[in-house]
């Protein structure tokens, strides 16, 4: 059955993830946790060595610490969790996943970022047409990227791994985060868009209840987010401009043909 993209014309919100669909800081992610479950891994002996597989199926769109969790466990490996403010060379969940932090926060200082053109293009559209937009991000450090990206305007609430941690909200992929951002933005999930390029993610959204989820594919795989519950894969933003030249029918199409084809 033809997929067909929404018309966010006739939407009440759209939230958005941040990291890989508004801005490319999933890959300023994706090397700080190369670079750290590299040394962790090398340390500790462990094996199967850390890959970008294991970025997408263990990390990618969770809570920071949880996603330390996750990879270690997929390895076999438990230790303490420790606690929040665990310097970076703890040997613990949270030591870990503050190491990462640093080298994050680093990266971004030194090379700053901007958000994809397609996102910016879209989210400035739909300001123009009086939509309301927020941001559901696993990330603590979603307001510091909004900010650096110069995009921080465009949405009215921003719901981030800092507010997860103060309201007790579970990582995706449960609901929690999604829920969480529809109410503080006054939308009802089953007339609102979600947007993700997170299997966990999607899967976040779906269960919230959204009707529509797009799923933004910059490396987790079209057949991944469909199958997690995202309703329409995109390779770009801007495919969901309204009055977009691409055909609202066939676009989703022509992309899954494209990428099965390869």
């Amino acid at each position: 059955m033809p997929e067909s993209l929404p018309d966010l014309g006739l939407t009440e919100g759209v939230l958005f993830d941040l990291d890989g669909v508004l801005t490319p800081t999933a890959e300023v992610h994706m090397r700080a946790w190369q670079a750290v479950f590299d040394e962790v891994f090398a340390n500790w002996g462990i094996e199967p060595a850390y890959t970008d597989d294991d970025y997408f199926a263990y990390v990618d769109g969770k809570k920071r610490y949880d996603g330390v969790a996750s990879l270690l466990r997929s390895r076999n490996v438990e230790i303490a969790w420790g606690q929040v403010d665990d310097p970076p060379d703890a040997e613990t969940i949270c030591g870990i996943g503050n190491r990462k932090n640093a080298a994050f926060s680093l990266s971004l200082r030194r090379e700053g970022i901007s958000a994809y053109p397609g996102s910016l293009a879209l989210i400035e559209q739909l300001r123009d047409a009086g939509i309301r937009q927020g941001v559901v991000s696993s990330s603590k450090n979603a307001e510091e990227v909004l900010a650096t990206a110069g995009i921080r305007e465009f949405f009215t609430v921003v719901v981030d791994g800092t507010v997860a941690e103060r309201d007790g909200l579970a990582s995706k992929p449960a609901p929690d985060m999604f829920l969480a951002g529809a109410a503080a933005l006054g939308v009802d999930p089953a007339r609102s868009i979600a947007v993700e390029d997170a299997v966990s993610g999607a899967a976040s959204a779906a269960a919230a209840g959204f009707a529509t989820v797009v799923g933004v594919d910059r490396g987790a795989g079209a057949e991944a987010l469909r199958a997690a519950g995202a309703t329409c894969i995109v390779d770009d933003l801007a495919r969901l401009l309204l009055n977009s030249n691409d055909n609202p029918e066939t676009a989703c199409d022509v992309l899954s043909d494209r990428r099965e084809s390869k």
